[in-house]
């Protein structure tokens, strides 16, 4: 495992692929965390949450980046891997309202984003608010409700607002969609279509934990711990939307050389001629991965994007944006080992 600066998250990658940035710049990577309170703070969320997640601090850095970057995510792992106990304690830690909703095959849109309700006393119809109006909405196994439910988040998700009946209504700021799917169990479920894949800024995946991230989650159950209730976990709120406005002004202020936009632009274009690849990334994916790669390096302590930074994001922010062939699936071939692969052979600037 590479060095990683002192008090940097884990980088948001899955526990086989760790890329961090160059260890000549941790001085002012730690010169920066004591300087910037938004930093700060949002690294202190990371603390908070381990109070009640063990062994995904990946994920969490994922959770975060997407709130500094305005973007969505998508989290995948088998059940039992805390997807919703990490969104919720990452809320809790933010101080931000959160809502889940549990995708179901019979969940109509308006359960999502709201409808029209008849009121008898005034003779009138009234817009009733769904769980959509919150700043992080857990959408509980998306894949499982059908295309038509699916589709009522695209507004939410692109254009931050909700039409019903021809009045437009915005939603809170910030607004984040974390979504989680089960990656095994396929049976009765709709594929998320490539159009809505593309709506998510990352796929964070949970794997199984360690076995002694195991035995801690066993021994804090053992002692009485319950993950209903966060508060007697001691998480607490550390951070605010202050904060996560001061954060998200200063990751526009980060600087990207040229030779780092052409990196980011190489391996996106490689991706689209890679032979195990029908479908490669599109300059959307580009621009995630910018700004994504922005976010890490703020939370890292810099004010400038490296290569490391990245390949860093590289697969969280590409692994759902392209499509193997069918005979590369036949053979075994992964999409985060293609993109591993790219990552190996793309020029890296120096």
């Amino acid at each position: 495992m590479n060095q990683q600066y002192p008090h940097q998250p884990a980088p948001p990658v899955d526990h086989q692929e760790q890329h961090s940035a160059s260890a000549h710049t941790a001085d002012h990577a730690q010169g920066t965390a004591t300087a910037d309170p938004s930093r700060r703070a949002l690294v202190a969320v990371r603390e908070e949450v381990a109070k009640a997640v063990v062994g995904q601090d990946a994920a969490v850095t994922g959770m975060l980046i997407a709130l500094l970057a305005k973007g969505h995510v998508l989290l995948e792992g088998v059940p039992g891997v805390a997807k919703t106990l990490l969104v919720r304690s990452v809320s809790a830690a933010l101080s931000l309202d959160t809502k889940r909703v549990q995708f179901t095959p019979d969940l109509m849109p308006g359960d999502v984003t709201g409808s029209l309700i008849f009121e008898s006393r005034t003779a009138e119809f009234t817009f009733r608010e769904g769980p959509v109006f919150t700043n992080i909405l857990l959408a509980d196994e998306i894949n499982r409700t059908p295309p038509k439910t699916q589709a009522s988040l695209l507004e939410a998700m692109e254009e931050r607002q909700v039409s019903v009946d021809g009045v437009t209504r915005p939603l809170p700021e910030p607004f984040i969609v974390a979504a989680t799917q089960n990656p095994v169990e396929y049976e009765g479920t709709y594929p998320l279509p490539e159009a809505q894949l593309d709506r998510f800024l990352l796929k964070l995946t949970l794997p199984l934990p360690e076995r002694d991230d195991e035995i801690e989650v066993i021994r804090r159950h053992s002692t009485g711990f319950d993950p209903r209730d966060l508060a007697a976990a001691g998480v607490r709120a550390v951070a605010g939307e202050a904060d996560l406005a001061a954060a998200r002004h200063a990751v526009q202020r980060v600087g990207v050389a040229p030779e780092v936009l052409s990196y980011i632009v190489d391996v996106v274009r490689a991706t689209r001629s890679a032979p195990s690849f029908q479908l490669g990334v599109s300059p959307r994916g580009a621009t995630a991965l910018l700004n994504t790669s922005r976010a890490w390096a703020w939370l890292s302590g810099r004010d400038f994007v490296t290569p490391d930074d990245v390949k860093a994001l590289a697969l969280p922010a590409l692994r759902h944006r392209v499509a193997l062939r069918p005979e590369a699936q036949m053979d075994g071939v992964s999409v985060d080992s293609v993109l591993g692969n790219i990552l190996s052979t793309v020029p890296v600037p120096r």
